[in-house]
This record gives C-alpha cells, structure tokens and sequence, in this order.
C-alpha cells in the first residue's frame, strides 16, 4: 500500500509539502506530472494536473527518493506546492484516486521507517518530542536522544547481558562441560554491574521526563484566595474565570508555559473547603491529588484565611511555596501557622512582589532543570521497561549459580527482552501503536 499526507503544517502557507512513500509511488509522479520521477534528490520544477481530465492544479517543486535510500526505506516523493488549502486538497483528491493509494495514519511514515530498519524506537521518539518542542531545552534533548547517545547505551548493555546469557546456555547445553572457574566468577560480576549501572540511569530525579512533559506547578489554597488571578497572570491571559463568588473554580484548568525557556505546566485548582456540594467535593479532591503529583505548589492564602493546619498536613511542604495574596487588605490577621512557613507577600491586584514569586519559581526550575550529558529516560515507557530489566537481575543473582542454570537463564533472557523493548530489538507490535499515535499525520 502507498501512503500519502500533508507534512507541513495545516493552513495558509507559501509552502505545502505533500508526502507520498510506497510501491506506487512512481505511478503517482506519472500521473500528476505526465513525466518518468526526475533525477534523485534533485528538486525539479513540475507542473502538477488532475489525474482525470488534465486541468493544472498548481507548478511547484518535486523530489524523488527511490529506496531503500529514502526516509522510510521505500520509493517516496515530495510534493511541494503553493500552501493554499484548494491546492493540497486537489492534489490529495489526485493521488486518493490512484489505485493502491490511501492517506497515511498519524505516525506512519515514521514507524515504516522503524519497521524497515532506518532508526530505532528512541530516534522515532525523539523525531516525534523534536517537532512538538515548544522550548529551547526540549529541542536540545530531542537532539541529545536523536544523535544516538541513548541508543548506544542501552545496546550495549543489552549486549553485556548477552553475552552473560550465552554462557549460561552453554552450561545448559552442555552439562557435562566445565565452564571455567573466571567465566563462572565473571557471570555474577558482570550482572550485578548491568543492574548497577540501569539503577544509576533510574536514578535521574526524572529530569527527561519533566523536560519533555513539562515542570508540573499546582495553584492551590482555600477558596477566594486569588488562585485563579495568579495563573491568569502568569499566563498573560485569561484563563479561569475571576468572582468574588467562593468556590468558582470546580475542576482543573491547566496551561502549558514557556518560562524563561523551561516547559511549565500550571493547573488552578478547586478551592479547598468542606463542602456539601457533590462536585464541588470532587473538585477539591483533584485539587489535592494535582498537589500530590505536582513538582512545585504554589500554596495562596489571603490576610482572611483562618488556621489552615489541617491543609498543611495534606501537602508535601519541601516542595512548595506558601503565597499570602491581597496584602493590600493589611496582612495583621495572618495566623502563626501560615507565617512560620517564611511565605511571600503579594498583590496581583497591585502587582506587588509578583516578579519576586517569579524568580522564585525559576529557581526551582533550574534546580530540577540540570541538562546533563547523561539523559537517557524521557518517556514512562522507558521506566517501566528499566525497572523490569532490574527486577529480573535482581531475581537472577538471589538464584545459586551452579544449580539453578534454567531458571537463571530465564531471568536473564527477560531482563534482555526489556532493555530490548526500549530500542525495538524484540517484537514490540503492542508499543507501537501507543508510540506512533503521538505523531502528527505526515510525520
């Protein structure tokens, strides 16, 4: 099946690029271009007809990549067309036409590629986290993941459990053998060593992830406190509704930020109160379930805010920030419990103090922002697949070595299967369905 879509972006543009890969991608260029594909990649100027009656549809600029020298490793072509909607939808409707022709599914000029061995699952990834990059420090990782740093790392240390795999096996193989007594010592050394060295990756405080997904900041506090005028704020819009009404904001509203080039995502939350209100109760346990997974919270109370002890105890404070919002209300009802916890005073109505609190949040930021060389996790998936690998060696080295050679084995060809699931060294059919999906259609 040959495959076709837009690959740039929706929309007026000068420029559309059209994508088309498959085994009838030569029967594409001779139909809309009456013309043998040109030289390969050689931009060349065509014109470009209906496949019918022969009407010009638009002239622009055609590029032919046979494969397998191409991006997904088949025949592929781009069209390059004025970027007027009428345009790109005719010469979409052309090619639909075209027997054997259909419009590609999101991600899937990309997962051919994986499929036909042109890059991996992490360089498919990282081409996907590259496009949707709103920040400089998510571009710079995508790059980081996309040179091949990561890749290199977990094959070789996938690699080293092969190699320890295969003198297990051939103990299994061949029992009547003896396997010397280094290559022996050498097998628990060299597991514990792979198990140390995945450990150490985990232990990255999730900075990958945080990178690519965003900082999580959760505005929380009682109701009336000003959450909603401080997200606005800091969005530089108008986000939330603002009442004096109490208890106006019900659900999560979050908004995605670019902060001084760190991702954010800020969630205003329900204001915490008791409350006989079903979804009001509903909204306040998102509100302190946002606090639970948040990086950051930015606690807001104002000078009316009665003993608040028991909020306290729900929050995890070495990760928050306690806000006292309205001082231009006089802060002396402030309760001693609120004042122990060294908060800033502020006024969103006055703008008082806000670029302080700001430079407070960059703080945080950029101690959970430290781009090292060493970034090697940046999905779930990832994680997941590590932690696995882990527990399998685990179960591998609490196993007697000269006794239990099958059930060591078996350890050890799971723990290799996981590192493998991270690049797509095994069958990952079920993945990547959940991978390719992210993808913008034409990618």
């Amino acid at each position: 099946m040959t495959i076709y879509a837009l690959s740039s972006g929706p929309g007026l543009a000068g420029i559309s690029v059209i994508r088309v890969s498959g085994p009838d991608t030569k029967k594409v260029i001779l139909n809309l271009t009456d013309h043998e594909p040109p030289k390969p990649r050689v931009a060349t100027n065509r014109k470009f007809n209906k496949i019918n009656d022969n009407e010009l549809i638009d002239e622009g600029i055609l590029i032919w990549f046979p494969g397998p020298n191409s991006y997904t490793g088949e025949d592929m072509a781009e069209f390059h067309v004025h970027g007027s909607k009428a345009v790109v939808e005719a010469i979409q409707s052309s090619i639909s036409k075209i027997e054997g022709c259909r419009l590609a599914e999101p991600g899937e000029f990309t997962k051919i590629a994986f499929q036909n061995g042109k890059i991996n699952l992490l360089k498919a990834e990282s081409i996907s986290d590259l496009i949707s990059s709103e920040t400089e420090i998510q571009r710079q990782q995508a790059i980081k993941i996309m040179s091949g740093k990561s890749s290199d790392k977990f094959n070789s240390l996938r690699k080293r459990l092969l190699n320890i795999l295969s003198n297990v096996e051939a103990k299994i193989d061949f029992p009547e053998d003896e396997l010397p007594k280094d290559i022996l010592k050498n097998i628990n050394s060299e597991a514990i060593g792979v198990r140390k060295e995945i450990e150490k990756i985990l232990n990255d405080q999730r900075t990958g992830e945080r990178i690519r997904e965003g900082f999580k900041i959760a505005i929380i506090g009682p109701t009336n406190a000003g959450k909603s005028s401080l997200l606005n704020y800091l969005s530089k819009r108008d986000v939330a509704i603002v009442s004096e009404f109490a208890g106006t904001t019900r659900d999560v509203i979050e908004v995605h930020l670019n902060l001084d080039g760190y991702p954010v995502v800020i969630s205003d939350t329900a204001g915490i109160r008791s409350s006989k209100d079903e979804i009001e109760k509903k909204g306040i346990k998102l509100a302190l379930n946002k606090a639970e997974i948040a990086d950051l919270n930015l606690i807001v109370f104002e000078p009316k805010t009665v003993d608040f002890t028991d909020f306290f105890n729900h929050l995890a404070l070495k990760k928050s920030i306690v806000v006292i919002n309205k001082t231009d209300l006089g802060i002396q009802k402030i309760g001693k419990e609120i004042k122990k916890h060294n908060p800033i005073y502020i006024s969103i109505k006055e703008e008082k103090n806000l670029e302080k609190l700001i430079n407070m949040i960059k703080e945080r930021l950029k101690n959970k922002f430290l781009l090292s060389q060493d970034i090697f996790i940046t999905r779930q998936r990832h994680r997941d697949n590590l932690e696995k690998c882990v527990e399998h060696l685990k179960n591998f080295e609490e196993k007697k070595l000269i006794e239990d050679f099958d059930k060591l084995a078996e350890d050890l060809r799971l723990a290799t299967r996981y590192l493998g699931k991270i690049v797509g060294k095994v069958d990952v059919e079920e993945i990547l369905g959940s991978i390719f999906d992210d993808f913008c259609i034409g990618k």
